[in-house]
């Protein structure tokens, strides 16, 4: 779309809120392109499956992390994976069920008649005619108990795979559920409204998105097995700053913590004796603590973060009550040895620091290690 098409859609949208979900205006999302596509269980209920395994079982073995799927959830990913039959255009790379949420790998090798939505769309249909034929299998006789919740009924239920025999129309309604007796809830619909997408920019992506769903069992044992460390905080005082984050808030906490600075006008000769100055001090059990903003100090901060040393984090982007650490962030955070934190609200826009940022970042620093 032209900049006056997406200002005209946007003339009455109101606020613009953060949001995971949001499309890119200037992308065609018709086009030969790669998407990861995440879709939420309508109240994130944990209808597709249960995560069994041991979070630090080596790959390949009996007890690596894995989603033992229910009938419901079998009948979800059998879903994913027929795509092509009514899309032919769209392969499908991978899919990944997590117990109340899916992540799966689109690519869309020829142009599409539709808007990638709409595939979206017939895919969530499917899935009702799904749920709905397993519920209907599993409808009590007059005599049995009635009062079982649909969800439990769906995850004990025997296999029942329903596929449409047509290609989904993008508009088709799923009708209320007749399975549910009347004294029960109303019907719930089994996706969240929306999804995630993250488009392919280069195929260098593509591995680590593979990688990313192949460990998301793992993470999620992990971020069971340590809350704290992987789940965002919000409205934690220090000094006179209020921040969000995540990771280890007992890093706030060490004997001793320092601010890393280092000027922009830094030789690479005075680089080198600064990286090997501050990791001494992080080998003695100082926590380095910096925005990381001049190359001095990314290098000082990558250093000590690679060698496994703790490090505290001041990020421009604040975040959300979803937000995650990704890749090599999350296995830091859930070892306990990084903290990441902001003082500003989240946003999705790509933004540049100011001068001014600058230095409340680095006046930050200073003061969380006082």
């Amino acid at each position: 779309m032209t900049e006056e098409q997406i200002a005209s859609t946007k003339e009455h949208a109101g606020e613009k809120k953060p949001s995971m979900k949001r499309r890119d205006d200037h992308h065609d999302y018709s086009e030969r392109r790669m998407y990861m596509i995440t879709l939420e269980v309508e109240g994130r209920r944990p209808l597709f499956g249960c995560l069994v395994g041991d979070a630090f079982a080596p790959k390949g073995s009996k007890d690596e992390p894995r989603i033992e799927l229910t009938e419901l959830g079998k009948a979800v990913e059998h879903e994913w994976l027929g795509i092509h039959n009514y899309f032919p255009q769209i392969e499908v790379m991978a899919v990944q069920m997590m117990p109340d949420h899916m992540h799966g790998i689109l690519f869309v090798r020829d142009r599409l008649p539709v808007h990638l939505g709409q595939v979206i769309s017939g895919f969530k249909a499917g899935c009702r005619k799904a749920e709905k034929a397993l519920s209907a299998a599993t409808e009590p006789h007059p005599t049995e108990n009635t009062n079982t919740h649909l969800s439990q009924q769906v995850m004990a239920s025997p296999q029942v795979m329903v596929s449409p025999q047509v290609p989904l129309s993008p508009q088709v309604m799923a009708p209320p559920s007749q399975t549910s007796p009347p004294s029960q809830s109303p019907y719930r619909p089994l996706f969240a409204k929306g999804y995630n997408d993250l488009i392919l920019r280069s195929y260098d992506e593509l591995p680590a998105w593979q990688n990313y769903l192949r460990e998301n069992p793992r993470r999620l044992m992990m971020k069971r097995a340590r809350p704290e460390w992987l789940r965002p905080f919000f409205n934690l005082q220090i000094g006179h700053q209020c921040y969000s984050g995540i990771g280890n808030r007992a890093l706030l906490s060490a004997p001793k913590r320092k601010a890393v600075r280092i000027s922009r006008r830094s030789t690479e000769a005075q680089i080198e004796s600064d990286v090997k100055q501050y990791l001494e001090e992080a080998r003695k059990g100082c926590v380095l603590v910096s925005p990381a903003i001049s190359p001095g100090e990314k290098r000082v901060m990558r250093a000590a973060f690679d060698a496994g040393f703790p490090t505290i984090v001041i990020m421009e982007n604040g975040f959300t009550p979803l937000s995650k650490p990704h890749g090599e962030q999350f296995l830091a955070c859930a070892k306990g040895r990084l903290l990441m934190l902001s003082p500003w609200e989240h946003h999705n826009e790509k933004r540049k620091l100011t001068a001014h940022q600058c230095s409340q970042m680095n006046l930050m620093a200073l003061e969380i290690c006082e």
